[in-house]
């Protein structure tokens, strides 16, 4: 049991103002695993104070230090990597054949790679008189997602790190002991005071108050685009800059000379990985006529085959649901899928197996057409439409009919002929016959899905400021 008491402000752990404790609950036991405190308004006034102070100083610290300072976090948390894990398979309920290796090991790469990222804060360019240098943008507020929860946090603070940034931390309600645990990393390696600052807590208080703070001059969101838009919204006045990652919807194209059955296995492991709780995830399965009832049925025999069971047992595939909400929301969108007259293939319901948990078994929809609700909007719960094609330009508009554009996917016969498909996606990102997610490349969406970029270069650049110096 994690009981924190404590909010990490101004580089040491402090009684909040804010009253309250919330428990964390274990989707899979529904047994509470931990518990943190509720902050408030002014716990934030005195998180983004500290930043304030600390702000002079860390910007102009050379980046060699700081870089220092991201190496250290990176080692801490290969150190600590099984506690991480575990803490968040308690907190998530993914299971452990992935929480490590997705959850952890993979933030760490990112994290490292802002070691030698954060020299580029030394670059300056001459442009005839001018000199054109890169500041660090100031006070940082990062409010955070459930899904992934350090693997969010992380693609926020390594560049405001690198940058020379100072930050304010609100993780989800859901999910918020790794971020307690990361704070305890922090303060091992000696980070200066006021350069990371945590402050648990509802939105409605802390998130809200995070960003409308006029001395806040970036906010950057994860999290569903509705609550993006009351972000931005927030922020609008004092005009701070606004980074946000929001929903995906997003289309997985097949194409009538793919490898079928790795494409439709592939397909379908993506979506229900993290049981659906993933904004990338290749929700809609767009296959050719030609091919449609042979994918149907190897798409329905590799959903069978995924087991779903206990987070703790390295042979589950599928653990449950993060909340008791989700799953709600989750089966609502089922009933809605049925209503609209797609027809379900499998799961739909709460398995009978499990006494206790938020699990919702695995669920296919064939037949499904591309304007219905199930295909139209984010269910963030493993449910996967199979939605039939006629040819490559229908297959194209069909993919690219959504208010979202965070990902998309492409399996072709040919790496050219995938490609030639993957550029014709409007999203901010395309895997090619099932190809690795990149930590060195940026990661970010179009249309609702929201504005910015995280990792590599490009996520560095959300932390900076260019100045040009005429001489």
């Amino acid at each position: 049991m994690l009981n924190h008491k404590a909010l990490f402000i101004d580089g040491r752990w402090q009684k909040p103002s804010g009253l309250g404790i919330a428990e964390v609950i274990n989707p899979a036991t529904e047994q509470v695993c931990g518990s943190v405190p509720l902050g408030d308004e002014l716990d934030v006034e005195h998180a983004v104070a500290a930043a304030r102070r600390a702000f002079a100083s860390w910007s102009r610290t050379p980046s060699s230090v700081r870089a220092g300072y991201i190496r250290a976090l990176a080692e801490q948390l290969r150190k600590r990597a099984d506690e991480m894990a575990a803490v968040i398979t308690s907190e998530l309920g993914m299971p452990v054949q992935w929480c490590r290796s997705v959850q952890v090991d993979g933030p760490i790469v990112g994290l490292e790679q802002y070691v030698e990222l954060a020299g580029l804060m030394d670059e300056v360019r001459e442009v005839g008189n001018s000199l054109v240098i890169r500041e660090a943008v100031g006070v940082c507020a990062f409010i955070n997602p459930w899904n992934y929860p350090l693997h969010q946090l992380i693609g926020k603070l390594a560049p405001a790190l690198a940058a020379g940034c100072t930050v304010v931390i609100k993780p989800s309600q859901e999910t918020p002991l790794h971020a307690f645990l990361l704070a305890q990393m922090i303060e091992d390696i000696g980070l200066p005071a006021g350069v990371f600052n945590l402050v648990s807590g509802p939105g409605s208080k802390v998130g809200e108050a995070l960003a409308k703070h006029p001395d806040v001059d970036m906010v950057s969101f994860t999290g569903s685009t509705g609550a993006g838009v009351r972000v931005a919204q927030a922020a609008a006045p004092s005009v701070k800059r606004v980074c946000l990652e929001l929903g995906g919807k997003s289309p997985l194209l097949i194409a009538e000379d793919a490898d079928l059955a790795a494409a439709v296995r592939y397909g379908v492991q993506d979506v229900m990985i993290n049981s659906g709780q993933t904004c990338t995830a290749l929700t809609r399965m767009l296959l050719p006529a030609s091919r449609y009832a042979e994918a149907v049925e190897l798409a329905l025999a590799q959903t069978l085959s995924l087991r779903m069971g206990d987070p703790l047992d390295p042979q589950s595939f599928l653990g449950p649901m993060c909340s008791a909400g989700q799953k709600r929301t989750v089966l609502d969108y089922i009933n809605v899928g049925q209503q609209e007259g797609a027809r379900l293939l499998c799961g739909g319901d709460t398995p009978s197996a499990f006494e206790r948990g938020f699990y919702v078994s695995p669920t296919l929809f064939a037949d499904v057409d591309n304007r219905m609700r199930i295909a139209q909007e984010e269910i963030f719960g493993p449910v996967l439409c199979l939605i039939p094609y006629a040819d490559e330009a229908q297959a194209i508009q069909m993919a690219n009919d959504s208010p979202f554009g965070l990902s998309s996917g492409v399996w072709a016969g040919s790496a050219e002929r995938a490609l030639h498909l993957g550029r014709q996606m409007r999203a901010g990102q395309c895997f090619l016959n099932g190809a690795a997610f990149n930590y060195q490349a940026p990661f970010g969406g179009y249309k609702q899905s929201g504005n910015g970029r995280e990792w590599g270069e490009e996520g560095l650049n959300e932390f900076v400021e260019v100045k040009a110096i005429q001489v």
